[in-house]
């Protein structure tokens, strides 16, 4: 933390410290949100609400396939 003062980059610890507060918070809020969409993905598997795996892959290929030829 006194590095960082000292070389300027904040001006206090307190600077130091806030930054690093608001990382934390940020970096939780980040977690959170994909803990939801971990929850979400399971509840449509255990609802049977689901792609079948060669599908989805299928739909991946078309979708570059197309725009690779969109790059030609």
């Amino acid at each position: 933390m006194a590095s960082l003062v000292a070389t300027g980059r904040y001006n206090s610890k307190s600077e130091v410290l806030r930054e690093g507060v608001r990382l934390i918070h940020e970096r939780e809020t980040r977690l959170a949100a994909l803990d939801a969409s971990i929850a979400r993905g399971l509840a449509d598997a255990d609802a049977g609400r689901t792609t079948p795996a060669e599908a989805a892959f299928d739909r991946l290929e078309a979708k570059y396939r197309a725009m690779g030829a969109a790059d030609e």
